[in-house]
């Protein structure tokens, strides 16, 4: 039976108002055996029934949840998200960890907002938390094109990588049968300290968490990284997902 995981989505105010997802997230679950469908916010009182419904859940990335969710002051320099997403996201998330077992998936935003919902709270802004960091997190933006000046011939986005290190005998370990990964990464914010029940699996050089890991509930794990984006080199780590909420869907 092919599993059926829900994305949350990404909103944007407009106009014109637009619910968007970046299809990739879409084909690795594809790929990996799984049928996508698209969450938008729905009431909290239908979420009960939705959880009913699917057999993984998979939290997407984007712009920044705001600190009010973990108790900070906001950071000027966060971008951040629209509200109703992350009311949506978060009651997601938490009627998730209280009413089932389904698997959870957090990619960048995906794994912070894990961390906030288990209580944690974040790194606003990299760059600015850690001056002297050598390790390139998210790349830069690209100045305007000047009036009249012909874009690059090349002019398709370039992605960043660098170099996690995984925690031994941690999930991702196992999953990754590795120690260190070469990863995409577009993020400037992070873990700061943990949320209930979980913990740090994968760091990058500067010492950045990279990934968290629930230490009670199946395969709830979040990475830093944009695993999408390289599906050949993070293959497994979606089939390891699609098959855990394969048990759910084998269940029902």
């Amino acid at each position: 039976m092919k599993p059926i995981i829900g994305l949350n989505l990404d909103l944007h105010a407009g106009p014109p108002s637009k619910a968007t997802i970046r299809t990739n997230y879409l084909d690795a679950i594809e790929h990996a055996g799984g049928i996508p469908i698209l969450l938008p916010p729905i009431p909290d009182s239908d979420i009960i029934y939705l959880l009913q419904r699917v057999d993984g859940l998979c939290f997407i990335g984007g712009d920044d949840y705001s600190a009010g969710c973990y108790g900070d002051p906001q950071s000027p320099l966060a971008q951040l998200i629209d509200p109703r997403r992350e009311v949506f996201d978060l009651s997601l998330i938490r009627h998730a960890f209280i009413q089932t077992r389904l698997p959870i998936l957090g990619i960048c935003g995906g794994c912070q907002l894990l961390n906030i919902a288990r209580g944690g709270t974040l790194i606003q802004d990299i760059p600015s938390a850690l001056p002297d960091s050598q390790v390139t997190h998210t790349r830069p933006k690209a100045p305007p094109q000047a009036l009249g000046q012909a874009a690059p011939l090349d002019s398709s986005p370039q992605r960043t990588k660098h170099i996690v290190k995984l925690e031994a005998e941690s999930e991702l370990a196992k999953i990754y049968k590795t120690d260190s990964l070469d990863v995409p990464t577009s993020h400037h914010q992070a873990v700061k300290t943990l949320g209930d029940g979980l913990k740090p699996t994968a760091y990058a050089e500067d010492g950045i968490i990279e990934a968290i890991e629930h230490q009670d509930r199946p395969f709830t794990i979040g990475v830093q990284w944009h695993p999408e984006r390289d599906y050949q080199g993070n293959k497994a780590l979606f089939e390891t997902f699609i098959e855990f909420a394969r048990t759910v869907s084998a269940k029902v």
